[in-house]
């Protein structure tokens, strides 16, 4: 059996090394607690700032701005110069970028700290699935991208749960920081070194965007990946504010349900792995995730449950959620158009998940502040709508994998 490259050469698969595996989901997961640590630190920041939730929904989207824009981009490059040499440069920057917020003066500087932390995120939620791609061998593939696809989940758990141990937002920022400063150390000496590819060009990298945006399954995945993301972050965005603000929980008990709601979202994307083992069709998985998201929301958002049902129903939300990310993550290299632009694809269905995590908290923050919280709900069940239309048309890609 042949192993595919980031260069598209074949050559031998090694077996998998699950210590290299962990480093590189462990990675993701720093990048992911740089999107947690916003969310639940939204009631100290409003404190100390005096901001709105619009004001946080812009916090936490700008993040993301890069990467709705740059992910086919991102993959050229790491196709280029290797997976493990970007993903290190990624954890870099994203150390960067936290150390310049917590030195911010005010809005706009922490602001703009976003940005670069927002790069770091890109290069790292690219070159992840693509370094993975290269040590991980057929059996175990589905497995090992179910496992990368829980770094989302994993890293805004782990970032609320820290949220227990700190008082003041500057604090955690340190932090997260050093938590990026860790992993890059792990990636070095745990993930093997990937070999450089052909030459960069802008005429190649122009062929490879046409050829990427030009197949079916990569576009339709990218879209997959916008809905998910708009539904998820329209909730976990502002669940400590709901639960502090409109249930009347402390924070501290807030940060702990927000964690375990998210860390249901592992249980699903390890149970997405488990079903396409056994045969289950990616769009079915898609389709049945989308619908019943799109029916939690409604109770969540629009009536006055008590706190301990909102949460139960967060946690469900979560959980069933958690079975299209891993779905699409490991479809994306199978539906990409020619094997050297594996990351390619992987990096415009990380932009599908970069433009709903800007849409999302964008349009619910000010949906809410202007509306009310059951306006909220109107955004998730389109969304949700919207996503059983894009996984009846995946069915009718005639892709092996779907």
């Amino acid at each position: 059996m042949d192993r595919i490259d980031e260069s598209g050469a074949r050559g031998p698969v090694a077996d998998t090394s699950w210590g290299a595996v962990l480093a590189i989901v462990g990675a993701g997961i720093v990048a992911a607690l740089q999107v947690g640590k916003v969310i639940i630190a939204a009631p100290l920041l409003r404190k100390d700032m005096g901001l709105d939730l619009a004001s946080i929904g812009t916090l936490t989207a700008v993040f993301s701005v890069l990467g709705m824009v740059g992910g086919i981009a991102a993959g050229g490059v790491i196709a280029r110069f290797g997976a493990r040499r970007m993903l290190m440069l990624g954890l870099a920057v994203t150390a960067l970028g936290t150390v310049a917020g917590v030195l911010a003066p005010g809005y706009g500087v922490l602001l703009a700290s976003r940005v670069i932390e927002g790069l770091g995120f890109l290069m790292i939620t690219v070159a992840g699935p693509a370094a993975l791609q290269r040590i991980v061998t057929g059996k175990s593939r589905d497995f090992a991208f179910a496992l990368w696809s829980c770094y989302m989940p994993a890293g805004m758990a782990v970032a609320m749960l820290a949220s227990q141990a700190f008082a003041d937002w500057h604090a955690y920022w340190w932090c997260a920081g050093v938590a990026a400063g860790v992993s890059l150390v792990s990636v070095a000496l745990l993930a093997p070194a990937s070999p450089r590819g052909a030459s960069l060009s802008w005429r190649g990298l122009r062929q490879d965007t046409v050829d990427t945006l030009g197949a079916a399954g990569p576009v339709l995945l990218a879209l997959s990946f916008t809905l998910y993301s708009l539904m998820f972050f329209a909730l976990f965005t502002f669940l400590p504010v709901l639960l502090t603000e409109r249930l009347g929980l402390p924070l501290a008990t807030a940060g702990l349900y927000s964690a375990i709601a998210s860390a249901a979202n592992v249980v699903g994307n390890l149970g997405a792995g488990v079903l396409l083992a056994r045969g289950w069709r990616r769009s079915t998985l898609i389709a049945c995730a989308s619908a019943a998201m799109a029916a939690i929301a409604l109770p969540i958002f629009g009536s006055a449950l008590p706190a301990m049902a909102t949460f139960l129903l967060c946690v469900l939300f979560s959980a069933v959620g958690g079975l299209i990310p891993a779905t699409l993550l490991g479809t994306a290299p199978l539906v990409a158009p020619r094997p050297a632009l594996a990351a390619a694809s992987v990096g415009l269905v990380m932009q599908g998940s970069n433009l709903g995590q800007v849409i999302g908290p964008v349009a619910v923050g000010s949906a809410i502040d202007r509306y009310g919280w059951g306006s909220a709900s109107f955004i998730v069940a389109a969304a949700g709508v919207a996503g059983l239309v894009i996984a009846w048309r995946l069915a009718r890609v005639r892709a092996a994998s779907l």
